[in-house]
């Protein structure tokens, strides 16, 4: 399928295993699958409501290994807006997102008016190895937005993808195409909502 020039591109960073294709087909699918199958590299598209047009929301799920520099260089230099995924489980799982932070740093000059998300995923375990309090300083460090979900119990996931949006102050955007609630939609003006 051909780009389209409103194609709104969130990128899915993160080690392997850390659950970024489990947050990506909750959210897209509603589904989830407690086998893990490494990725390559995967797009999902959402049609959202965009500046009270429609666009779509196109969603790269990147791989967890660093074999492919060269695709992970082009989905930063064509990404819109990023999801950096790391478990709660793995204080290295965090680690390995500061390269990747400065990867998109480095290939986007400034990250001031680029929405990015830290997610520390499988909140639902027991075995923290990072606190919350962890990955909130770190989210604060990065200058980025933070919050921690659920794949599994669905936890925080619609939440993620509709905050990334209203990260982006440049667009209006809203995962929800219904706009028969009048008040709600004057209500959330200037802010996105979802579907």
């Amino acid at each position: 399928m051909p780009e389209q020039s409103n194609d709104y591109r969130v990128v899915v960073f993160g080690a392997g295993g850390v659950g970024k294709s489990s947050l990506v087909l909750r959210f897209v699918k509603g589904t989830f699958r407690d086998t893990y199958i490494p990725t390559v590299e995967d797009t999902y598209r959402q049609v959202i409501s965009c500046d009270k047009s429609v666009c779509t929301l196109q969603i790269t799920d990147t791989t967890g290994s660093h074999q492919f520099p060269a695709m992970q260089r082009l989905s930063i230099s064509k990404g819109h807006a990023f999801i950096l995924v790391y478990s709660i489980t793995s204080k290295q799982s965090l680690e390995e997102l500061k390269p990747i932070y400065q990867q998109v740093l480095a290939i986007k000059g400034s990250v001031e008016n680029i929405p990015i998300m830290l997610v520390g995923n499988k909140s639902d375990e027991t075995m923290r190895e990072v606190e919350t309090k962890e990955g909130e300083a770190q989210a604060t460090a990065w200058k980025c937005a933070f919050m921690e979900t659920s794949a599994k119990m669905n936890y925080n996931v619609k939440e993620l993808f509709q905050e990334l949006l209203n990260l982006d102050k440049k667009r209006n955007m809203s995962l929800n195409m219904s706009s028969s609630k009048q008040k709600r939609t004057d209500k959330l003006k200037g802010k996105c909502s979802i579907m």
